[in-house]
C-alpha cells in the first residue's frame, strides 16, 4: 500500500509560540504539512491584522508548505451551550476560522461537539438540535469558499463515538466529513480500525497520539494503548489519501518537556507501520 502523509500539529506550542513561529519551528524539524490550532493568543483570526494574515500565506507559499486543517479546541466556547448567546458567539468564531482557512487554502476546519461535564446535563436531544442547527449555519457560510467542516470524535463531548459522528453528519449536510481521532476512539474502548472502516469515505482527516485508560492524554506514540498498524491498514482499506496529524500534546512550557523529541519518536513509529518517514 502507498505510504500515508504525516502532518504536525502546532498544539504543543499554544503558549510558547505564535502560530507562524510554530510553523517555522515545525518546518525546522522537517515538516511541510501542518495542522494549525485556532486558539488565542497562538493564532486567533480576530486578532490578526491583514498584514499578519498575508505573512502566514506568503511564508507557506515560499516554503512549499500547506496547512491541512484548522483545529479549534473548546475552552471558552460551546456550540451546544444552553445559552443562545454562547452558541452564537461560538459560531461567529467558527465563521472567522472558515474565512481565514479560505485565505490560507486550508481545506478543513474541525468542529468539535460541545463538552458535557456538569452534574445534570441538558437532554441529549436538545444539545443535538442546537449543534446540528449551528453546523448547518456554518455549512452555509462555508459554501463556495473551498473549506469543508469536519466533525471530531472527542470523549468528553456528548457525541463521543464514531457512530455518533456518522449519524450526526447525516443530519447536517452531505458535505460534512469526519476528523477521526485514533487515540480518542481507543480511549473510549472502541476498535479504531473497525470505526475507520465503518466511517469509510467520511474520513477526511486523521489525528493520532497515545494515551492510557486512566487520565486522558495525547502523548507520544508507544507509551499507551494506541496501535498504529491496524489503523494504517483500515485507512488503506477505505482508500484514504489525506493527512494523518501527529497531535502530540506536550506543552513546550512545561518543565522538562521535549515536544520535539516526542514528535520525532512518534513519527518514527508511524514510519514503521505504513506512513511516510520524516525528511
Amino acid at each position: 500500500m502507498s505510504r500515508l502523509t504525516v502532518a504536525a500539529s502546532t498544539f504543543p506550542f499554544l503558549y510558547s509560540h505564535d502560530g507562524l513561529d510554530a510553523l517555522k519551528h515545525l518546518r525546522s524539524l522537517g515538516y511541510d504539512r501542518f495542522e494549525m490550532m485556532i486558539f488565542p493568543p497562538h493564532c486567533w483570526p480576530r486578532e490578526l491584522s491583514t498584514a499578519q494574515r498575508r505573512e502566514y500565506a506568503s511564508w507557506l507559499d515560499g516554503e512549499g508548505g500547506a496547512i491541512t486543517s484548522f483545529c479549534y479546541p473548546l475552552l471558552d466556547n460551546n456550540p451546544n451551550g444552553v445559552d443562545r448567546l454562547m452558541r452564537d458567539y461560538t459560531l461567529d468564531r467558527y465563521r472567522e476560522a472558515i474565512d481565514m482557512a479560505a485565505e490560507w487554502k486550508c481545506p478543513y476546519v474541525v468542529a468539535i461537539p460541545g463538552p458535557v461535564n456538569s452534574l445534570i446535563n441538558p437532554p441529549v436531544a436538545w444539545m443535538l438540535e442546537w449543534f446540528v442547527e449551528g453546523m448547518k449555519q456554518l455549512v452555509a457560510h462555508a459554501k463556495g469558499t473551498g473549506v469543508e467542516l469536519l466533525l471530531e470524535n472527542v470523549p468528553f463531548t456528548f457525541l463521543p463515538t464514531a457512530k455518533d459522528m456518522k449519524d450526526t453528519a447525516a443530519l447536517i449536510d452531505p458535505s460534512i466529513g469526519v476528523n477521526f481521532d485514533v487515540c480518542n476512539s481507543a480511549f473510549i474502548k472502541e476498535d479504531p480500525a473497525a470505526a475507520i472502516r465503518m466511517l469509510g469515505g467520511l474520513v477526511k482527516n486523521v489525528h493520532i497520539s497515545d494515551s492510557g485508560y486512566g487520565d486522558f492524554k495525547h502523548e507520544r506514540l508507544g507509551t499507551g494503548i494506541v496501535q498504529p498498524a491496524p489503523a494504517a491498514q483500515a485507512l488503506a482499506d477505505i482508500g484514504y489519501s489525506g493527512a494523518t496529524v501527529l497531535e502530540i500534546i506536550t506543552d513546550a512550557l512545561a518543565p522538562g518537556a521535549n515536544p520535539d523529541e516526542d514528535i520525532r519518536a512518534s513519527h518514527a513509529i508511524l514510519a514503521q507501520h505504513g506512513w511516510k518517514p520524516l525528511g
